[in-house]
């Protein structure tokens, strides 16, 4: 059955290639490809988005450009003039919603707004919960309960940290996954290792750099600089020998420096929900060495080493271990466990659980209306949850 489906983007980056992170790289991916099995599929995001926007998908813009641009996140999170930023284009994209009167919606956003909007006007739903939960969220999430208001996250651990009491019937674990026609398997490598994804303290790129060089192994760092000062003061200063930084790729690139390399350094120094970055790189064949944080080991398995501790000397350990597994052990996992094919799979039966519950006798018996607004909420209610 051909849906109508409305795909809402976070909007900090650009849902365009050179992906700045793998939210964005995710929301476009799911596009394209429920676009290519013949739904009708909108985006609504940020206005540059429109670069590169797959075949088939329609863009409706929530705001002129992405916040990042006017409101960098390091100098403007939690502040009034970006969360009334945000209210502002999320109460559109609410409207649009009811306006294009769509089969289903997939929320990929972090704002409030929708989970509540999904309950209070019966609007089919699918929110993929991309990171940990913080306290307006999850009151949102938890607001917008309804038998056709599905939420998924990336793994069984972030399942765990959003539901400590157990997860609900409406709560599914959906792995994250990739196109493998973009992330050939290569050969032995030359030896080197590689690390990639958005330069900034979370990620742990000093860490890599800082291992790499106390193995020995020769070490290319690519992705976005996030945090200039983080970048300066702690990366930078290991850019020297076989260490170097080879800007921000996109995919193809990418995929082609990976399959010079032999290993992968992932690096994560917060709670990782899932940790696209390893897949792409298991995808092209590198094991990975990789840091003891969050999902990281659910998803890792067998195609990587993790280190005993956070610091560079057990890294470099694991790093000179994960050497020694065969390249067809990470490739083998991605295409078992993280094929996108998969995972699209997966969101089309969620997506047709979702409409078909809104229906239901037991949704009309006991989930009766609520009011709920789609204008800008004032600071002083909204601050509130």
């Amino acid at each position: 059955m051909t849906l109508r489906i409305a795909i809402v983007g976070h909007i900090r980056h650009p849902i365009a290639a050179p992906f700045k992170g793998g939210m964005e790289a995710f929301t476009h991916a799911l596009a394209r490809m429920l676009a290519a099995r013949g739904h009708e599929v909108t985006l609504l995001a940020s206005g540059d988005s429109a670069a590169g926007l797959p075949p088939g998908v329609t863009l409706l813009p929530i705001c002129e450009a992405h916040y990042d641009a006017r409101y960098p996140w390091h100098e403007y999170h939690g502040t009034e003039v970006l969360n009334d930023h945000l209210d502002e284009c999320y109460a559109r994209a609410a409207r649009l919603l009811l306006e294009g009167r769509f089969d289903v919606v997939h929320n990929n956003a972090l704002h409030r707004f929708l989970p509540r909007l999904s309950r209070a006007r019966r609007v089919p739903m699918v929110t993929s919960l991309h990171i940990p939960p913080f306290k307006v969220l999850r009151r949102a999430v938890t607001d917008g309960s309804a038998p056709w208001h599905l939420t998924t996250v990336v793994s069984e651990r972030q399942r765990g940290i959003w539901y400590p009491e157990g997860a609900p019937a409406t709560a599914h674990v959906v792995h994250n996954g990739i196109d493998l026609a973009h992330w050939r398997q290569g050969g032995v490598g030359d030896g080197s290792a590689v690390w990639a994804g958005r330069i900034t303290p979370t990620k742990g790129t000093h860490l890599a750099a800082e291992a790499a060089q106390l193995a020995g192994v020769p070490l290319r760092i690519y992705g976005a600089i996030e945090h200039r000062d983080y970048f300066e003061e702690a990366v930078k200063p290991h850019l020297h020998g076989a260490v170097d930084y080879g800007g921000h790729l996109d995919t193809a690139a990418l995929a082609d420096a990976y399959g010079r390399a032999s290993v992968a350094l992932f690096t994560p120094q917060w709670e990782e929900p899932f940790g696209l970055a390893a897949v792409e790189a298991m995808a092209t064949g590198l094991p990975v060495a990789a840091t003891p944080h969050g999902a990281v080991e659910e998803v890792i398995g067998e195609a990587g080493v993790i280190a005993c501790d956070d610091t560079a000397e057990a890294l470099a350990q694991a790093l000179k271990q994960a050497l020694t597994i065969p390249p067809a052990r990470p490739r083998a996992r991605v295409e078992r466990l993280f094929d996108a094919d998969h995972m699209v799979t997966r969101f089309e039966t969620l997506y047709r659980r979702a409409v078909a519950a809104r229906h239901s006798q037991l949704a009309q018996r006991t989930y009766p209306d609520f009011a709920f607004r789609v204008e800008a909420q004032p600071r002083a209610s909204a601050a509130a949850g």
